[in-house]
């Protein structure tokens, strides 16, 4: 379990990595000199027509700093989401299949217990740690110590409890990503803000470029940052739903498929 843990740290940042050089490459060959590129064409514009009304840019709301490390963590939490989303497929597959075969009318018995976890043993490495195998040999060897079926079903309860939890805290990179995003956002409204104070004095002369320019950082840097949290938020409770009903359906297919099998004399 220890070496699976930390194959999942390896992989997260990894990810995480991979993700930033990836947009940090895409910022310096294609945002920001396309944002400085329509930003000089503007201001010639302006110069040339006072009246001109500038367009705006998808490059200009999203080149400052705070917008990139907002996507950065927007993907990275996408890339994890995408990854758990396999990882529940996968494990939901198994749910239709037969991983215990009994002929009808067949009976587990407690000395039977052996038997049947020796056939789940014969699943692929990658299969035979999911959580509906785990928890049928769970069941098994429970029932096996205390040749009582209901004490195998409540086993069964309380390790899919277990597992609830222990798969909601793997969601924990997500969860940090859905708060760290709008708290970066609020980062650029503060930065963007103190900007435009700090020209103050020169828009009382007439001139409001860096007004407008710190106004722009704040405005842009919550809309980015507000957006991609949704877009996550959204996600997550997407992920927490498709694990629970996994949990759940574990537990009834166990219940109905293995529990219900058992006889203790």
């Amino acid at each position: 379990m220890e070496t699976k843990y930390r194959s999942e740290r390896f992989f997260t940042l990894g990810l995480l990595l991979l993700i930033v050089v990836l947009v940090q490459a895409v910022y310096a060959l294609v945002v920001r000199p396309n944002a400085d590129s329509w930003l000089a064409g503007e201001r010639a514009a302006i110069a040339a027509d006072p009246n001109h009304k500038p367009q705006r840019s998808v490059y200009v709301i999203v080149k400052d700093p705070e917008q990139e490390s907002a996507i950065i963590l927007a993907f990275w939490a996408i890339g994890l989401a995408l990854r758990k989303a396999l990882m529940l497929r996968a494990q939901r597959r198994q749910l239709g299949a037969q991983l215990i075969r009994l002929q009808p009318g067949f009976r587990i018995l407690p000395d039977d217990v052996r038997e049947q976890a020796r056939n789940l043993e014969t699943l692929p490495t990658a299969e035979r740690d999911l959580i509906v195998p785990r928890t049928i040999r769970r069941a098994l060897k429970r029932f096996g110590e205390t040749r009582d079926v209901q004490d195998a079903a409540t086993t069964v309860h309380d390790f899919c409890e277990s597992e609830a939890a222990r798969l909601d805290s793997e969601l924990a990179p997500i969860r940090f990503c859905v708060w760290a995003i709008p708290a970066i956002g609020f980062v650029g409204t503060v930065r963007g803000i103190g900007r435009a104070l700090e020209g103050a004095q020169l828009a009382l002369r007439g001139d409001t470029s860096a007004v407008t320019s710190g106004l722009g950082i704040s405005f842009n840097s919550t809309f980015v940052a507000l957006s991609l949290s949704i877009l996550l938020m959204y996600l997550l409770h997407e992920i927490q739903l498709a694990q629970e009903r996994l949990v759940l359906d574990t537990e009834l297919y166990v219940d109905d498929n293995v529990i219900s099998n058992f006889q203790s004399r």
